[in-house]
């Protein structure tokens, strides 16, 4: 009721000689009083109205308030009530705060005179869109941004016919529906990603000399894609990604040298790479090409080479065919290179070495094959390399000793051989490495730790031998910061993304890229021998432990129970002894099977006699009931435990014993086989 009043009362001092300039005064002394300003934004609104008021632009003729602009000041509450009365405002500004709830109604009488509108970036701030009964009154309104909040209901097809209007952003709502519609008026700006916008792709023929960005992405648009589009003439930016678009692209699909970047990935295109992306390549800006997580096939087309000014290049999960074009090298402003999951074959062309600027190359997934040339180190710009899944041979990392700023190295799911060479301590920025599943030799090195800032650690299914390297476990930050994480998976991998900013003085491509996976080390499938060192369990950050399938013996450290992060357990298939560590078997259940004189039952009489057992005789019994191996046995000796392979098997045997000898009595037998009577 009170605030109900209040309202009231503004209005009255705005219609009762109160002045003009008093009443947009008292107007705005009421928006301070409905928000909650827990930086004091709003504490220069003091004394009489004048320039001094923070975020207030009065009219120089009229001394009247024509634009409010309060973005990014973390106001919280409704849009305030308050603002109704300004009714000479033609500029409102309320993004990037914690605004919530609905539009309030009587905004609409500021729709004549409005000429921009932005209340974007309030998540909490939606409920249905008001904008139907405000548009025959929005004749004036030149932008509109109510993105990354949370409106829902149809978008009207008549907001796309308002006259003046140039800027229009409804992205990230969500929950914002209705047919695509064509434009009739210049828009210069068009953006209703991550909605659930549907129908096709009109020609946007009104507006093909001043549109200059289009994003469509994230919504549920379908069918072709209208080779009409090559007619926006001024088209900066194009991204038509993640919706249902199918069918091949027209060869006259062909972009004027405008066009910066160009992103159709995640739709459902065939049929072959277009040779032609731009009217003429030595002309062209294009900075960013992405085709990727379609169904393009084919070879990649030598003329994409030509496009000299790209900076990244993404066509990965495709079925593209063919060796990489020799001529890649002459991108020479490339960034980031995506090829993986494609059917690419022959070997990596050394014409890559040309792309000196490289940040990221991704060729994984593939059928390459070859030895990687020494001429590869000239990357020395590369932070992200993957060639996992190919055939690639030789030895490493000889040809990559050069590429010292590389933080995520996956070359698993290969051929490469020999021993690890200690040129990778030039990694010293390396934050994931995996060189699993290949045919690497040797003991592990010395300085296999000696990485501050690595998280991922993974060279299993090899055939490495020797021991556990016993020091530098205190090197990695990661390895032992034990704050808590949200990791869901311990899968190792990389997110990378890129954009353009059409709003910077120089176009460049903006590449960022997360580490996705658990803190952890995968030494499994070795033939590594000796006890697990003490530090290797002091390791306090771990998520992630395998060292199963290798030849470990001596007792699980007792450290063990510290590893408070720890997820992900496996010692299996070991000769390890002794006792597990008090709760490891609650904490990771089959963790250790396979480990033949491991005493799973802390406190037993077995335990304690194993226990007592000397370390060398301790090994000694595990390896000759595991047949020396990491695998599983039945144990042997007089004191030798009875595996559960053996208990099922004597179980088994006796109960057949004892059918046989009760079937052998005729009485018995004549109980058993009795007929019964039929009962009807």
């Amino acid at each position: 009721m009170n605030s109900l009043f209040f309202f009231f009362l503004l209005f009255s001092l705005a219609g009762a000689g109160a002045g003009a300039d008093g009443g947009d005064r008292a107007a705005l002394l009421g928006v301070r009083a409905e928000v909650v300003d827990p930086r004091g934004a709003l504490s220069s609104w003091a004394g009489p109205l004048g320039a001094n008021w923070s975020g207030v632009a009065l009219s120089n003729r009229t001394g009247r308030v024509v634009g409010v602009s309060l973005s990014g000041v973390s106001l919280a509450g409704g849009v305030p009530l308050s603002l109704c009365l300004l009714r000479r405002l033609e500029t409102l500004d309320l993004s990037g705060n914690s605004l919530s709830g609905p539009l309030p109604s009587c905004l609409r009488t500021l729709a004549p005179r409005l000429r921009s509108l932005n209340l974007s970036r309030n998540p909490s701030l939606g409920g249905g869109l008001p904008l139907p009964p405000w548009l025959p009154s929005l004749s004036n309104l030149a932008a509109l941004d109510l993105s990354f909040a949370s409106f829902h209901g149809d978008v009207p097809a008549a907001l796309f016919a308002l006259p003046a209007l140039r800027r229009l952003d409804l992205s990230h709502n969500r929950a914002l529906a209705g047919a695509l519609a064509d434009v009739a008026a210049p828009l210069e700006l068009l953006s209703l990603a991550a909605n659930r916008i549907s129908g096709t792709l009109p020609c946007f023929a009104a507006a093909s000399r001043s549109l200059a960005a289009l994003d469509l992405s994230a919504n549920a648009v379908a069918g072709g894609v209208p080779a009409c589009l090559a007619d926006l003439r001024a088209l900066r930016s194009l991204n038509l990604s993640g919706n249902r678009l199918s069918y091949r692209l027209s060869p006259r699909l062909a972009f004027s040298g405008r066009l910066l970047a160009l992103d159709l990935s995640s739709n459902r295109l065939s049929g072959p790479v277009p040779r032609r992306i731009v009217d003429d390549p030595d002309r062209s800006a294009l900075i960013l090409l992405d085709l990727s997580r379609n169904r393009f096939s084919g070879a990649i087309p030598e003329e994409i080479t030509e496009l000299r000014s790209l900076q990244g290049l993404f066509l990965s999960r495709n079925q593209l065919s063919g060796e990489i074009p020799a001529g890649i090298g002459n991108l020479t402003y490339l960034q980031a290179l995506d090829l993986s999951r494609n059917r690419l074959s022959g070997a990596i062309p050394v014409s890559l070495a040309g792309c000196f600027q490289l940040t990221l190359l991704d060729l994984g997934r593939n059928q390459l094959s070859g030895a990687l040339r020494p001429e590869l180190d000239a990357l020395d710009s590369l932070r992200i390399l993957d060639l996992s899944g190919n055939r690639i041979s030789g030895e490493i990392p000889l040809p990559l000793a050069g590429c010292k700023s590389l933080e995520v190295v996956d070359l698993s799911g290969n051929a490469l051989a020999g021993e690890l060479s200690g040129a990778v301590l030039k990694w010293q920025s390396l934050r994931s490495l995996s060189l699993a599943s290949n045919r690497l030799s040797g003991s592990l090195p010395d300085w296999i730790f000696s990485f501050p800032s690595l998280r991922w650690l993974d060279l299993s299914d090899n055939r490495l031998a020797g021991f556990i390297p016993d020091g530098n476990f205190n090197v990695s930050a990661e390895f032992n910061d034990n704050r808590s994480r949200d990791t869901a998976s311990p899968l190792a991998g990389f997110a990378a993304w890129s954009s353009v900013d059409l709003d910077a003085g120089t176009w460049q491509l903006d590449l960022e890229y997360s580490i996705v996976s658990a803190v952890g080390i995968d030494l499994s499938r070795n033939a590594i021998r000796g006890n697990i060192p003490e530090g290797l369990f002091g390791m306090t950050g771990l998520e992630y432990l395998n060292l199963s399938y290798n030849n470990l013996d001596g007792r699980v450290p007792a450290e063990m129970e510290g590893l408070e992060r720890l997820k992900w357990l496996d010692l299996a298939h070991n000769a390890l002894s002794g006792e597990v560590p008090r709760g490891g078997m609650r904490r990771f259940p089959g963790a250790f099977a396979g480990n033949p004189r491991l005493c799973v039952e802390v406190g037993s009489a077995d335990c304690a006699a194993e226990a007592k057992m000397p370390e060398g005789e301790a090994a000694a019994a595990a390896a000759e009931d595991s047949g020396g191996g990491g695998g599983g046995g039945s144990g042997g000796g007089e004191k030798g435990w009875v595996s559960i392979g053996a208990y099922w098997i004597s179980a088994v045997t006796s109960f057949y014993v004892s059918i046989v000898t009760l079937l052998c009595s005729g009485k018995v037998r004549g109980l058993v086989f009795r007929a019964v009577a039929p009962e009807f």
